[in-house]
């Protein structure tokens, strides 16, 4: 391509082979040729880095989302699955006054949308005055009948917008769609921006990016002050770990200091909501909401729904509960009213439009349904309200009618024809293009951009920044990231410096607190099952590890067992292995590889699901290091010859030990992670008991099938040895005894001495300690049942001689630990309804 002579010399050789789409505003390259002056910082900044350089850059900000555990999920299969985060290494630049122009557009939006909202579920005057006809708006599953004439609490219906846009080729700025219901992308917005500054700080610096702090900052403190009291309680309502965006729930819950609930944490009592918590209900004063509408209170709304909370809408009727966004929000989102928001502007806040809509047609009136179908082959023809219809026959992209064969387009003019009101005609838009760094150079690519606006006491405030989604494709309806879309940041530059002092409050007017959110008992109960699903991880881990390094032994007879046959008891009793394994290296790939319930790769994939859960209260470290565990053992299929496993398990031996050993090591640093980093409030407490009481149970089991009476010498010092390894007493057994294993002080050491740390009593000795800490917490004066049950079984371990450790003695203890455990999930992890006043 031939340039302007506006583009540097220096910068000339980076963007030689830049080639604009004819008839496409692109953001890098103007009309004449020349490079816009607001990227020429960026671009010479890159072309003195050299390629390999600006690719280590690019590469350190990719390292970053990778490390931070940053991900979406990809609906390609049951569940989906996770992927990384795809950025887009070059943001996208854009001068303040021009950014200005465009979020002077977003507020008046914003603004306009508040009042259809209050409109519709008010007076209905634009219903009433043919502005909007009546079908578009109760044709909508958006619009909620139950909340005609319901006022939100604090008197909004939106707190937080967003549209998504792009440029016409003359660059004035085009309304794609406006996000009303639940605007996601603030939390992949931050991490993009993290990302990218940490990668060029210097340059980050240089160019004066407007900070994003202040919008997130003002955003709480609107939600903080409309609840009226200090402290407020705020919730973000997630649909839980299988939604897409799902990360973003969890890095905005833990990074803006905001409790992470789902529907199942909540409950109404008294008109009021409360969440459930180990310490008993406690109330709720706002909640973001990121679930749809419609699912949000079954009793009223979505009878099927399992997301939502009971009574919800009978609470935003009592005035008790702020939502962001309100219920019945979503109405404004249908892409129908395109057609018609210049009226409604004009109308409802005696304004002209600043952002124009693409040019849209609802075909619910016949002649304009007539007008549509005659120009078909310039339409794209979508869904009225915006979703995918419920019979299948559109999907929420829809169509361009010029790329249809005869029998389709006949199909299309039929169901137009028939439901019309279901579907709109659009002018078919070809976006934007901004630069992308591709294989050392920059090339153009489609992008959309989407704006966030919050309101605050003093109006709405628009971030200075955004997410950039780029696509291959130039159809705005193919955009999406489930799509193979990538994200970029959004630069906003100042002529000087931002100013810090609306970033950082001033030392003064920070008040120390050592308060810590309430605890979710949905939260709690997974922290303890993570903990229990580790511990069962480690012991699996360490029972192979007895199998693979001893091999097999010969009893006296066929009668009797010998210490690996024990083992391998051990695991087919747990589910790990079929019974009928005899053969220890072939029992050590089934429990590793197997897909049966209580094999390894089944125990780290109930960790891991249930880590997502709670994935705001785990570090990145711990999360990515669960992660990398679970993925190192994968299940092979069901129904694998087992004589090529048993000559898999005798050539892989030495690596199998050297992944038992290398996955028992992370287990140990997740161990270290949540005794070193973790806040010493409940979540770590129920984390920690969840690993005591697993740990005292398997350790009681190892001993009740180790310790077992042989009548070959040999063999049942065999088991004592075994025993030894398993529980990591060799080093404490050796230094007290110079003879070898004898089982009354291998039983004392590994059950009733409190000194080691993977004995019975030492678990719980913790368990009774974390109760009691637990039990301090709330206003309870008298010991509950899991404080009274631990007291008497660490009384009994206590008391107890060895000699009186028999198998019966042993199997009284598992059961009471069972008890225990029953009894501190009903106690602090079933969720206890509000008291009555």
């Amino acid at each position: 391509m031939r340039f302007g002579g506006r583009v540097r010399p220096d910068l000339a050789p980076l963007i030689a082979g830049y080639r604009p789409h004819p008839g496409v505003y692109d953001e890098l390259i103007d009309a004449s040729g020349g490079m816009r002056s607001h990227w020429e910082p960026l671009i010479g900044q890159l072309a003195g880095y050299g390629t390999e350089a600006t690719a280590r850059i690019f590469e350190a900000a990719d390292r970053h989302l990778r490390d931070a555990g940053v991900v979406y999920r990809v609906y390609d299969g049951p569940g989906g699955a996770e992927r990384p985060w795809p950025l887009s290494h070059l943001p996208l630049v854009m001068p303040l006054a021009e950014w200005q122009i465009l979020a002077d557009g977003i507020v008046q939006r914003a603004r306009l949308h508040e009042a259809l909202l209050a409109d519709l579920y008010g007076e209905a005057r634009t219903v009433k005055e043919g502005l909007v006809p009546a079908a578009l708006v109760a044709g909508n599953r958006e619009y909620l009948r139950p909340l005609i004439g319901v006022s939100p609490t604090g008197g909004a219906y939106l707190h937080l917008y967003a549209a998504d846009v792009s440029r016409a080729p003359d660059g004035r700025w085009w309304v794609l769609n406006d996000r009303t219901q639940a605007p996601s992308g603030l939390g992949y917005a931050i991490e993009n921006r993290i990302a990218l500054s940490r990668a060029v700080p210097e340059l980050f610096r240089s160019l004066n990016v407007d900070r994003l702090a202040a919008f997130y900052q003002r955003f709480r403190a609107s939600l903080a002050n409309l609840a009226g009291r200090p402290d407020p309680r705020i919730a973000v309502l997630s649909p839980g770990p299988l939604n897409e965006t799902y990360f973003e729930h969890a890095y905005l819950a833990r990074s803006m200091g905001f409790l992470l609930v789902e529907g199942g944490d909540l409950t109404v009592h008294r008109d009021a909501v409360y969440v459930r918590t180990v310490d008993g209900a406690q109330r709720v004063d706002a909640i973001i909401r990121r679930i749809d509408a419609d699912f949000a209170d079954p009793l009223e709304l979505n009878t099927a729904s399992r997301l939502g909370v009971p009574g919800l809408i009978e609470a935003i009727r009592a005035g008790t509960i702020i939502l962001a966004n309100a219920l019945g929000s979503g109405v404004a989102e249908a892409p129908a009213l395109g057609a018609y928001l210049p009226a409604l502007a004009r109308r409802l806040i005696g304004e002209d439009l600043q952002l124009s809509n693409l040019a849209t047609w609802w075909c619910g009136d016949p002649a304009v349904r007539a007008d549509v179908i005659a120009h078909l082959n310039e339409r794209a023809v979508l869904p009225a309200f915006g979703r995918t219809l419920s019979n299948g026959q559109m999907e929420h992209s829809g169509i361009v009618g010029a790329g249809l064969t005869s029998p389709e387009r006949i199909r299309l003019i039929g169901m137009l024809q028939t439901r019309g009101l279901d579907f709109i005609g659009q002018e078919p838009v070809r976006l934007a293009t901004t630069p992308v760094w591709e294989r050392g150079r920059l090339v153009p690519r489609h992008y959309a951009l989407r704006v966030f606006a919050a309101r605050a006491s003093d109006g709405w405030h628009v971030m200075p920044g955004g997410l950039c989604r780029i696509s291959e494709r130039a159809d705005a309806r193919q955009l999406s990231m489930q799509r193979g879309g990538r994200s970029a940041d959004v630069w906003v530059t100042c002529d000087r410096p931002p100013d810090w002092s609306i970033l950082v409050p001033a030392p003064e007017d920070v008040e120390v607190s050592r308060e810590t959110s309430a605890l979710p008992s949905r939260a709690a109960d997974n922290l303890f099952w993570l903990g229990r699903y580790l511990e069962r991880a480690d012991a699996l881990l360490r029972l192979v590890r007895g199998l693979v390094g001893w091999g097999s032994e010969s009893g006296p007879s066929d009668d009797e067992e010998t210490p690996s046959e024990r083992l391998s008891g051990i695991l087919a009793s747990w589910g790990a292995i079929p019974f009928a394994t005899t053969e220890p290296r072939v029992a050590a790939a089934e429990a590793l590889r197997s897909e049966f319930v209580g094999a390894l790769p089944s125990v780290l994939g109930q960790a891991l699901r249930t880590a997502s859960a709670v994935r705001d209260r785990l570090s990145p470290d711990a999360w990515r290091a669960l992660g990398e565990l679970s993925a190192s053992f994968p299940p092979h299929r069901q129904g694998a010859e087992r004589d090529d496993l048993a000559g898999a398990a005798d050539r892989s031996a030495p690596e199998m030990s050297d992944r038992i050993e290398a996955a028992l090591r992370t287990i140990s640093a997740l161990a270290g992670l949540a005794h070193e980093n973790m806040n010493r409030a409940g979540g770590w407490r129920f984390l920690d008991l969840g690993t005591r009481v697993e740990r005292a149970i398997v350790v009681a089991r190892f001993s009740r099938r180790m310790a077992q009476p042989s009548s070959d010498p040999s063999l049942a010092i065999s088991s004592l040895d075994r025993l030894l390894d398993l529980t990591d007493a060799q080093t404490a057994y050796r230094a007290r005894y110079l003879s070898g294993p004898a089982l009354k002080p291998v039983l004392d050491l590994v059950l009733l001495d409190a000194s080691h740390p993977r004995s019975v009593a030492f678990q719980v000795e913790r368990i009774v300690a974390h109760l009691d800490k637990l039990g301090g917490r709330g206003l309870q004066t008298q010991p509950d049942v899991a404080q009274t049950r631990a007291y008497r079984l660490c009384e009994r371990l206590r008391r107890i001689e060895v000699s009186s450790l028999g198998e019966e003695a042993i199997v009284e203890t598992e059961a009471a630990l069972m008890v225990i455990s029953d009894a501190i999930t009903e106690r602090y992890l079933a969720g206890p309804p509000p008291a009555e006043d």
